[in-house]
């Protein structure tokens, strides 16, 4: 069964980190892409980091550029997302999803979720003091 979990997420002052995580099972997450999207209630859902399969090509969306690292351990299946001087505007659930190997600039674009068909539950990130 093909199966993400992502775990990590909490209540968190401003300032403050969390490391999120992305656990697959079911399949392995070499062959793909990994992203982090969030979602906040009435919006829709945005991208906020990729890495590429092996060459470790990493893309991060600009509001959390310098704060956010992507980062992912193929021998743990897990891909992590390191998060820095959290704000509360980064309150969100926190996603990832397999997609296609590279990553680039086109997984942060609007609407680019939706080609993406495998998803976890998500991990709710609240910053607030």
């Amino acid at each position: 069964q093909v199966q993400l979990v992502e775990s990590g997420g909490g209540l968190v002052q401003p300032g403050g980190s969390l490391r999120l995580s992305c656990a697959a099972s079911g399949f392995t997450l070499d062959y793909y892409g990994i992203g982090w999207f969030r979602l906040v209630p009435g919006k829709e859902r945005e991208g906020i980091s990729c890495i590429s399969t092996n060459d470790g090509i990493t893309a991060y969306e600009d509001s959390v550029k310098g704060r956010f690292t992507i980062s992912r351990d193929n021998a743990k299946n897990t891909v992590y997302l390191q998060m820095n001087s959290l704000k509360p505007e980064d309150t969100a659930i926190y996603y990832c999803a397999p997609g296609p190997v590279s990553c680039s600039s086109m997984w942060l674009r609007p609407q680019f979720h939706r080609y993406l068909e495998v998803w976890g539950q998500g991990t709710l990130v609240t910053v607030s003091s």
